[in-house]
Order: C-alpha cells, then structure tokens, then sequence
C-alpha cells in the first residue's frame, strides 16, 4: 500500500467514525462524550482531507480550490493517480 492508499484509508475511517458517532447522538443526543468524539474525528478527517488534497489533489469537487482555475476537471482524476 502506498502513501496515497494509507492516507485515504485513514480518511475513510475518521469518517466512518464521525458517522457512526452522529448516529448514536441520534438516538443519544445528551452523551458528552459521544459528541466529543464525534468532533474529534470530524476534525481529524477535515485535517486528513487538507493533507490529501495539497499531496494529491482535489478529492471532490466540494475540496476548496487553490489558484485561478476550477481544478476539478484538470488531469490527472483522483483515481488516476498511483
């Protein structure tokens, strides 16, 4: 697995995370510690995410876009890259 294939599984799984969180706060929606850590992984995927698209590019259309053009569209595409 390379850097890129890490850093996207580790993505995914603060993601998953924030998720599984979220849907436990539905049903218990006064659990301090549960929000904790439903933050605590939104925040590291948001970082997770920076770091992917400054190494890598854009990772979804949604991925703020640096410089004077619409990026999203440019070669390579994401799942093009190694």
């Amino acid at each position: 697995m390379n850097e890129r294939e890490k850093l996207l599984r580790k993505l995914s799984e603060q993601q998953f995370a924030a998720w599984e969180a979220g849907l436990f706060l539905d049903t218990h929606p006064n659990c301090e510690d549960a929000l904790k850590a439903q933050r605590e992984y939104t925040a590291a995927a948001k970082e997770l995410k920076e770091k992917y698209n400054e190494s890598y590019g854009m990772l979804t259309h949604s991925c703020p876009n640096r410089g004077s053009k619409w990026q999203w569209v440019c070669d390579p595409w994401p799942w093009d890259l190694d």
